[in-house]
């Protein structure tokens, strides 16, 4: 072999090292890691093993709050090109008591903060905290919803109570949410909407506190919420 090829040889060897140490597993081992594997297809909503009995438990522990109330009379057709148009359609489980909940109505109506993380995603671990620190001093004038970004809704809900954290959320262990309003594949990232539905900004950064995502939301409202 000669020296050129001996050396590519160690490069690769080295770059599949580093992809094997990032890749995230979705056994039941914490990875401290924000890359997300393949595709939105290619995972279920949630683990056939998370029944309504096998949650029981882990929800009552966790005592999320209840999903946002869907919209009184939505509208025929939300604004073109909006988010909610994009969304118009998607139930998803809700994480407190498993019910279905369709998303462009429990987001209508005023601005949204939705914050896609996984139980294995160690950014996640101190963003949440942070989170419900942010969705407390807002109250009822922005809605703040969580999209759980794995298969395993039992880990979710046992990290959730693990962190304190209460917010309101739903089970999308197909990314099918972060798909289809083209946020990248990364976690966290932090989906802001207008009052409007429309799509303000797609935030793909980690946050430490709830300044910082007060800052960060108002500059993507426009100074407004």
């Amino acid at each position: 072999m000669t020296p050129g090829r001996r050396g590519a040889v160690a490069a690769l060897v080295v770059v599949v090292a580093l992809i094997v140490a990032i890749w995230p597993r979705s056994g039941e081992d914490e990875v401290a890691v924000s890359v997300m594997p393949g595709t939105a297809t290619e995972q279920p909503e949630r683990r056939d093993q998370d029944t309504p009995e096998a949650l029981a438990g882990p929800r009552l522990d966790a005592n999320l709050m209840p999903c946002p109330e869907p919209v009184a009379s939505p509208p025929a057709r939300w604004p073109a090109g909006s988010a909610l148009e994009i969304l118009a359609g998607l139930q998803l489980g809700c994480l407190s008591d498993g019910t279905r909940v369709d998303l462009s109505s429990v987001l209508a109506g005023k601005p949204a903060v939705i914050n896609v993380w996984a139980y294995w995603c160690a950014p996640c671990a101190e963003e949440l905290p942070a989170l419900q620190e942010y969705a407390d001093s807002v109250g009822d004038s922005v809605t703040v919803l969580t999209v759980h970004r794995d298969p395993n809704e039992r880990n979710a809900l046992l990290k959730l109570t693990e962190y304190g954290v209460d917010l309101p959320g739903v089970q999308d262990g197909s990314g099918t949410v972060a798909g289809l309003l083209g946020a990248p594949n990364v976690l966290p990232v932090t989906i802001v909407l207008r009052a409007d539905g429309t799509l303000a900004r797609i935030l793909a950064v980690p946050f430490t506190s709830a300044s910082e995502i007060a800052d960060a939301v108002t500059e993507a409202l426009g100074g407004a919420q």
